[in-house]
């Protein structure tokens, strides 16, 4: 009898302790996980894996951490290993779909998260997920059923909240309307008017239409430009249009010009964000004059909203009776935020140029400017308006010098 009861009390103790030990190992991991210390975490894990290399709670927790840390090709490998053993485990599916989504690979982690949900469709936090990776593979009314039924589950969701809220239709056009104003220290001020609608018909097609009114030395001039924009996610977007004006010589009486925009996204952490390369050619036909432009510029996105941007640009102007002249010219400019948040903010940026001139007026054709040096200003009233506001000066040869300002109201709806 008393070898019996002490037989029990052992069995008891073994039991308990080999209960005990797996929730010390989590413990300490989540505390590691949590500070970010993945090489410690990883190193328990192992220790853990070396006793019990078939625990399927900690080769989940050996992938968890090999996502955490950025090794995804290892990560991916492990979820398919643990799959293969344990395939009805939504949240292994949902585990390895983290690692796709990271990879960019948005398909294989929407039909892994597919089956995170069949396997238990009533977890709120499985359909939330799913709901995001609908969101990611472009299929937006998907995603807005989906967030539907996380809220079905648990009416007080934030994140299904803010998922709404992200999918609600996006304005197509934007309308714009802004004044100019030129004075110089050689003659009588120039003045523009402007409106120009912008609108995006589907994911791949922009088109714009754009009207100016001008008046120079007391000679009125229009025009009306129209652009066609094309847009493909790995290739980029090539913009082409032209205009025609009247131009009583003061304006191009023409022009056509086409740019190539391309994009990258470096990172969420560190310096550089992003990086964006704009090509483009531009030709104006005045009645005396013809002028082709070529520039190059790139931007780069930078932490908390900054940017900084460099150009370049060849112009080849070619008049009657004369020869061909090609001259050079630069611009950087600095972009940075001020004040607010959210839908109310406030931007500005500073400028430098050299070289710079504005071909689409007759009294810079020639007189290439020396330096020219301004700023501005971008405040968001709404998520829909926002009022722009520039001012520059600039010294060219020959003493002569131009202050330009101006101010644009725009809209989305």
């Amino acid at each position: 009898m008393i070898f019996r009861l002490l037989v029990s009390v052992w069995m008891f103790g073994s039991f308990a302790c080999g209960q005990e030990l797996p929730s010390h190992w989590k413990e300490e991991v989540q505390r590691r996980t949590e500070a970010r210390d993945w090489a410690t975490a990883m190193q328990i894990v192992d220790r853990e894996l070396a006793r019990a290399p078939q625990d399927m709670e900690l080769r989940t927790w050996h992938a968890r951490i090999l996502t955490w840390s950025g090794s995804l090709p290892e990560a991916e490998r492990e979820y398919n290993e643990i799959l293969a053993t344990a395939c009805n485990d939504p949240d292994n599916w949902a585990g390895l779909a983290n690692v796709y989504s990271r990879e960019g690979r948005r398909e294989d982690a929407l039909r892994a998260l597919d089956r995170a949900v069949e396997l238990d469709p009533k977890r709120a936090d499985l359909r939330a997920a799913h709901a995001r990776a609908l969101q990611a593979a472009n299929h937006p009314k998907e995603a807005k059923w989906e967030f539907q039924r996380v809220l079905a589950l648990d009416p007080v969701s934030a994140e299904a909240h803010a998922g709404l809220l992200s999918l609600r239709e996006q304005p197509k056009h934007q309308l714009h309307v802004g004044v100019d104003s030129d004075l110089f220290n050689f003659a009588s001020a120039n003045h523009s008017e402007g409106v120009s609608l912008t609108s995006q018909w589907t994911s791949h097609w922009q088109t714009s239409v754009a009207g100016s009114s001008y008046q120079r030395a007391g000679t009125d001039a229009g025009k009306v430009l129209v652009s066609l924009t094309g847009k493909l996610p790995k290739w980029g977007a090539l913009t082409v249009g032209g205009a025609r004006a009247h131009d009583h010589g003061v304006i191009p009486k023409g022009e056509a010009f086409f740019d190539y925009d391309r994009g990258w996204r470096v990172g969420t952490s560190g310096w550089l964000r992003g990086v964006e390369i704009v090509y483009g050619q531009h030709w104006y036909w005045y009645t005396t004059a013809r002028i082709l432009t070529i520039s190059e510029s790139t931007l780069f996105y930078l932490p908390r909203d900054w940017t900084w941007s460099l150009a370049l640009s060849e112009a080849r102007s070619e008049f009657s009776g004369t020869g061909t002249e090609w001259r050079p010219a630069g611009m950087t400019r600095l972009g940075f935020p001020l004040a607010g948040r959210d839908e109310h903010r406030l931007g500005g940026n500073i400028f430098l140029a050299r070289g710079t001139e504005n071909f689409a007026q007759v009294d810079q054709i020639g007189s290439f400017s020396a330096q020219t040096y301004g700023g501005g200003l971008r405040y968001q009233l709404t998520a829909r308006q926002d009022w722009t506001g520039y001012g520059a000066y600039q010294k060219r040869t020959q003493d002569r010098t131009q202050t330009s300002f101006g101010l644009t109201y725009g809209i989305r709806f």
